[in-house]
């Protein structure tokens, strides 16, 4: 039984043959010198030196973590690790300066921790490029004009009576929103957008607005239909008109899986609007017995 050398210790394994791999000597290998304090990463490399890359696994500040990258992919790790096989010769062949890069393990150990313990998180991935960029703080500043783009479907909305009612009587009014969830790649990264609704404002077409408010309403029983509810409103004077509804989103997001961040600003959605006609109705007692007088008023 062979024993292959990883960080600090040893692990078993039965005599592995790898073929056809590119082995890269550790004394070849030229580490990043990266030192940007406003990339949320920190830790050393095996060669004490300052490492963050793009594929940083932080998720913001947020982060209960802390992270240090390590050169991966030397003669012991591409046995331990196939995935080596795959990385390597894209690492080799170079980024868009035609400069290879690095092949590094991410390890993880608790924030403010007296004695780090760091502990393998992921990779092994390529890195290029001489200094990271901050994606997520590249992404926060985006995401609020990506907010107000997204395709957000508009609440719908109804009445009662509807599309005619009475002058003087209840018009109830309600809408049917829901929430929505987007995903996308920014940067790179996937991102998961929720749109939430948390508001809604009503136009009831005689200059009457409410809102924003967070009641949404709710569709009557026939035989309910006339009853004040906390959305209903009374028409004053006859006529066509149009009722209209815009409804407030708020935002979340989460970057790769991280904690959901809030979105600033709000997606205010309108919906369709929707024809009212206001009548009157006319109320008349006759004393003419009809069936006596057939040609009497109101027979």
């Amino acid at each position: 039984m062979d024993s292959i050398p990883f960080g600090n210790g040893c692990i078993l394994l039965p005599l592995i043959v790898v073929q056809a791999l590119s082995v890269v000597p550790l004394a070849d290998i030229e580490i990043p010198k990266w030192n940007d304090a406003s990339v949320v990463v920190g830790g050393n490399d095996e060669s004490g030196n300052q490492g963050t890359s793009d594929d940083q696994p932080s998720t913001g500040p947020d982060d209960k973590y802390i992270y240090q990258s390590r050169v991966a992919c030397t003669e012991g790790d591409q046995a331990i690790f196939p995935t080596c096989a795959t990385v390597m010769p894209e690492c080799l062949a170079g980024g868009e300066d035609g400069k290879p890069g690095t092949a590094i393990y991410w390890y993880a150990s608790l924030k403010g921790a007296a004695s780090p313990v760091w502990v393998f998180h992921s990779g092994p991935v390529c890195v290029f490029g001489e200094k990271p960029r901050d994606l997520l703080a590249e992404i926060a500043g985006q995401i609020a004009s990506e907010f107000q783009r997204l395709p957000i479907a508009a609440a719908e909305f109804g009445s009662q009576p509807g599309p005619h009612t009475l002058r003087g009587k209840e018009t109830n009014v309600w809408a049917n929103a829901s929430t929505q969830t987007f995903n996308l790649t920014m940067i790179g990264q996937k991102v998961t957008i929720t749109a939430t609704p948390v508001a809604y404002t009503w136009s009831y077409g005689d200059g009457t607005i409410w809102g924003p408010t967070p009641i949404h309403g709710a569709p009557l029983n026939k035989d309910r239909i006339g009853e004040q509810t906390q959305t209903s409103h009374v028409y004053t004077e006859t006529g066509r008109l149009t009722i209209g509804l815009i409804t407030h989103f708020n935002g979340t997001y989460t970057v790769n899986g991280g904690p959901e961040l809030p979105i600033p600003g709000q997606g205010n959605i309108p919906s369709a609007s929707q024809p009212l006609t206001v009548w009157r109705a006319e109320t008349n007692l006759y004393a003419d017995d009809c069936i006596v007088n057939p040609n009497g008023i109101g027979c």
